[in-house]
């Protein structure tokens, strides 16, 4: 019987240090990536020429958009961790936000190759919805379309009459909420073609770029910049698609018994979720050359700040 307490003790130890473990590592990177992302659009809101810009005004909604489902990824993973159980109806509206902005972020980069095809071949005659001051209609568009599918997910679920929606305390994971076949259905029906339709979208961009701008003879430098903009769009893409690899590896994983099925699962969700949230944003803004001045000035100033502020305290 003592053998068995000890067992018991020593099973719920290791899970208590893995909980601390996975939480000192999503939690600082967290904090890193927001900082970052604060920084650049601080950049934005105080530099007039990027808002006088519609590739500069779709990367900072994208960075909205990628911080917000980043921000509540985390959220949800901290409450996970830490089994905190809470009403259905609360549930839902995180669960919205998180698959709304997941799916926002491939439209995004979509919109973004299809206005930099829009600046090489309509420089002059570009059309009045892809200029600075209506791009905001695009951005709406995508924000609605990035809506509309939770909803009809949500909404084509059969709901278990002895479940309360804002009453019984759930787990907030996904099974809690859309639990159907018909849901899981439509969810990977929607993400397979949006995912697909976005990549067509990406490479013929940038085949079109590549090839009419050297018939064109254009300038090379500027011919290279937009190809290499679209290809590193193709390459956010990527990064973005590594989430429907998770029931792969977690197969793959599984064949390892020693591995328990939640660390599997924060495995799946590091790798293939967050990591490639966090480089996305990133690796395009500190590859803009114009951006990338403006960050290392911040930087440069914040010591300087950070004094004046402790001096008048």
């Amino acid at each position: 019987m003592q053998n068995l307490t000890n067992v018991s003790i020593n099973t719920n130890s290791n899970k208590r240090l893995s909980v601390i473990i996975k939480v000192c590592v999503v939690v600082p990177l967290f904090c890193v990536f927001f900082f970052c992302i604060v920084v650049m659009l601080h950049i934005f809101a105080s530099h007039r020429q990027f808002l006088d810009t519609s590739r500069y005004i779709l990367f900072a909604s994208m960075l909205i958009n990628d911080t917000l489902q980043v921000m509540f990824s985390v959220l949800l993973f901290l409450l996970v961790m830490v089994q905190v159980n809470f009403a259905l109806g609360l549930c839902f509206p995180l669960m919205f936000i998180s698959a709304a902005t997941f799916r926002n972020t491939p439209f995004i980069l979509a919109t973004m190759s299809l206005e930099r095809y829009v600046a090489i071949f309509y420089p002059l005659q570009r059309p009045a919805i892809w200029c600075s001051d209506q791009i905001w209609v695009i951005i709406l568009v995508l924000w609605l379309l990035s809506c509309m599918f939770p909803i009809i997910e949500s909404s084509i679920g059969q709901r278990d009459p002895a479940v309360f929606t804002f009453s019984t305390p759930v787990l907030c994971q996904l099974p809690a909420v859309n639990s159907s076949l018909n849901q899981a259905l439509f969810r990977i029906a929607v993400d397979v073609l949006s995912f697909a339709v976005v990549a067509f979208i990406i490479i013929v961009t940038y085949v079109r770029i590549l090839v009419e701008t050297r018939k064109m003879r254009q300038d090379n430098v500027s011919v290279s910049k937009a190809t290499h903009t679209v290809l590193l769009h193709g390459f956010q893409l990527l990064l973005c698609m590594l989430a429907f690899t998770s029931p792969i590896t977690e197969m793959l994983i599984v064949l390892r018994k020693e591995w328990p099925p939640e660390d599997i699962v924060f495995f799946n969700y590091f790798c293939f979720i967050l990591i490639p949230r966090f480089l996305s944003p990133l690796i395009y803004g500190f590859r803009d050359q114009s951006l990338r001045s403006y960050i290392g000035k911040t930087f440069l100033a914040l010591p300087t700040k950070l004094n004046k502020l402790s001096e008048v305290n």
